[in-house]
């Protein structure tokens, strides 16, 4: 499938976004979600006890989602939503019983628990629900060296840094980090966005085959007692929706 090469420009880190105000209690929240639905953007998980989170970008919306995740990690108050869910089925999906989710960056200060999550969405999404339209722009310089390797330090406190906390609830992947841990993820994303479109462009792509992989490792979190390993990868894909 022909595809141009993918260098990094200005507009990689400029994003059309829409910013809502929505009260639960006595707690008011700020989420920064994308102004029009990822159309090439989607996240999965796979397995029941340990589950990989698989999301598939092409090169326009893999950049804005990195440039949310840019974002996320200069929005200490904010919430950022990707929804995911609604995403056309991104090619070779279907044969691993995977779950569509939504996606969530949170960072400590805003302290959202999990379960408000659902009410919360409900209210974002209602049909008159308020949103303001901006353009943001994100420094080139908060992203992270793309060919740097992703090491998670031996000692916990450093590693907490760099590896957001995470729960699924309400179809929804939410991730619990501070700035380091937003952009590291960003990197992977990146990463995969650059190295993609050269490899579509002259090598033969088949939904779920071999013929080209192009993908990075964004986190992986592994169970204290060493049994159990899940990772968030990110995989690109030639542009599956028009």
């Amino acid at each position: 499938m022909p595809a141009s090469k993918g260098p990094l420009t200005r507009d990689s880190f400029r994003v059309k976004i829409a910013v809502q105000r929505v009260r639960l209690g006595d707690t008011e929240y700020r989420v920064i979600r994308p102004a029009r639905p990822l159309k090439n953007g989607a996240l999965y998980a796979k397995g029941d006890t340990y589950r990989t989170y698989d999301m598939y970008v092409d090169r326009a919306d893999g950049r804005r989602i990195g440039a949310l995740w840019l974002l996320a990690a200069r929005s200490p108050r904010s919430l950022v939503y990707l929804p995911m869910r609604t995403t056309p089925t991104a090619p070779g999906i279907g044969w691993d019983n995977e779950q569509p989710l939504d996606l969530v960056l949170a960072h400590p200060e805003v302290q959202l628990r999990p379960s408000r999550w659902k009410q919360l969405r409900t209210r974002l999404n209602a049909a008159r629900a308020p949103r303001e339209l901006r353009t943001a722009s994100v420094p080139e310089r908060d992203l992270p060296d793309l060919d740097g390797d992703y090491v998670v330090p031996d000692d916990p406190k450093k590693a907490d840094a760099l590896v957001p906390r995470r729960h699924v609830v309400a179809d929804t992947l939410i991730l619990t980090g501070g700035t380091a841990a937003f952009r590291e993820g960003a990197k992977e994303i990146y990463a995969v966005t650059r190295d993609g479109p050269p490899e579509a462009a002259t090598k033969l792509y088949l939904p779920g085959g071999c013929n080209y992989h192009i993908c990075r490792c964004v986190y992986d979190w592994t169970e204290p007692d060493g049994r159990g390993w899940e990772p968030l990868h990110v995989e690109f894909a030639p542009s599956w929706t028009r």
